[in-house]
């Protein structure tokens, strides 16, 4: 799957009049459309994009009306995509061909701040996340599982061994990739999972040649840089975001304490940290405290005091004909978004490298909550916080009943991500 460059998107008006005849000439002047509303109309936004993935999977192509009634999907007619709105509770409309060229002909007006996007073929996804973890201990899984959408799972073993090139998008589970296990010493060091999964992994690090459990996630972490750098688009969440990054910077500095890797730390290692190998963070400083439940000043969890009832972030506003891959990544029935909670909740700003785009923050705080960047020809998206519809988040809580959430723009920002590889790259204009 070929991603978008944005120095690629940019479409000018003459090729909407192009992009007009081609539609009209391949569908004869009888066709029908299914026109799937994302707007506030809309019974059930996330199995939408459950309905636009299997359209995908069948070889349609679907065109994505970026701020067209909240990010709307345009697709032939076909009885049974049809029927699957219906047995899903997807809300559709069906529109006749001069219909569907009207509204292509509103978008397309260089007064009008709307595109639309081809997307040509479902990606292929794989989400790095333990065997034995659950589902509802990852939102991306659980929304994914929700909205109908095939994923793999795949681990350590697979990463080393190179499988990361037979997917197109990759999502990162709430790892810790600095070794530290998540850094849970303090409050759950004799829990039986505690001491588990640390068994576990010490042994999986030993199975793979390695002699430290942070050794192993270092390797990992490289190798999905690598895999992002050729041209792969990863996603990921809470913990999985700076811990990844801090990752890439300690490479080859010692920055666990002996509970974690039986050696003391490296000497004067935060000043050994390569800010130049991170995806989005710079100047960071880590957290050296083992008994403290932060790897660094990233997040912002310890540092923001905003009550439960007026947290919110905001998502930004784009110019879906010159930017249309923040456009695509944006695209909600709603630009205010309920805050919630993670180990790492959100991104201090200050600490975010400037040729980052910040898609959503809490600009009052200070913080960051959603970000996107380009890492050699692949892209990734950064979000905070552990689950959209649970606001605090612990080990031991129940899942999250998405049925209970079928409209939640937390969890869309995630399904707007997975469509994102299949969208069609744009000619540069010569």
């Amino acid at each position: 799957m070929i991603l978008i460059q944005p120095q690629e998107m940019k479409i000018y008006p003459s090729k909407h009049i192009v992009f007009l005849l081609f539609f009209l000439l391949i569908h004869p002047v009888w066709a029908k459309f299914i026109l799937i509303p994302m707007d506030e109309n809309q019974t059930n936004h996330l199995k939408a994009y459950g309905i636009v993935y299997k359209a995908l999977e069948d070889g349609v192509k679907v065109k994505w009306l970026l701020n067209y009634r909240g990010g709307s999907f345009l697709l032939p007619f076909d009885e049974k995509y049809k029927e699957e709105c219906q047995i899903r509770g997807v809300s559709f409309e069906i529109i006749s061909e001069d219909e569907a060229v009207q509204i292509l002909k509103q978008i397309a007006s260089p007064s009008q701040n709307m595109d639309a996007v081809v997307l040509e073929k479902a990606p292929k996804i794989a989400v790095y996340s333990p065997k034995d973890k659950m589902p509802w201990d990852d939102a991306v899984t659980m929304v994914l599982t929700y909205a109908e959408i095939p994923y793999d799972v795949i681990y350590d073993e697979e990463v080393l061994n190179d499988k990361l090139l037979e997917y197109d998008w990759l999502h990162l589970h709430h790892e810790d990739f600095t070794g530290q296990y998540g850094k849970f010493y303090a409050a759950y060091r004799a829990a039986p999972w505690y001491i588990e999964r640390k068994q576990n992994l010490e042994k999986l690090a030993q199975k793979l040649g390695y002699k430290k459990v942070s050794e192993l996630k270092r390797d990992v972490a490289k190798k999905i840089s690598d895999y992002v750098t050729g041209g792969g688009f990863m996603f990921a969440m809470c913990s999985a975001t700076d811990s990844f990054d801090i990752a890439l910077a300690a490479d080859g500095v010692d920055i666990c304490e002996p509970m974690f890797d039986g050696d003391p730390s490296e000497a004067g290692y935060q000043n050994k940290l390569n800010y130049s190998k991170t995806f989005a963070f710079m100047d960071f400083t880590l957290e050296p405290n083992p008994m403290i439940y932060e790897f660094s000043d990233i997040d912002m969890t310890r540092k923001r005091h905003i009550p439960k009832e007026s947290d919110y972030f905001e998502l930004r506003n784009f110019s879906a004909k010159w930017d249309p891959v923040p456009t695509m990544l944006t695209q909600n029935h709603t630009i205010l978004i309920k805050g919630f909670m993670g180990q790492t909740t959100a991104f201090d700003s200050k600490l975010i490298k400037p040729n980052i785009i910040i898609m959503a923050e809490n600009k009052l705080n200070g913080e960051a909550r959603y970000i996107h960047g380009i890492k050699g020809k692949g892209m990734f998206t950064f979000y905070g916080g552990h689950d959209p519809e649970d606001y605090s988040h612990r080990i031991g809580d129940p899942k999250t009943e998405l049925e209970l959430h079928p409209n939640s723009p937390g969890y869309r920002l995630i399904l707007n991500n997975v469509l994102f590889p299949a969208a069609k790259k744009k000619k540069k204009k010569t």
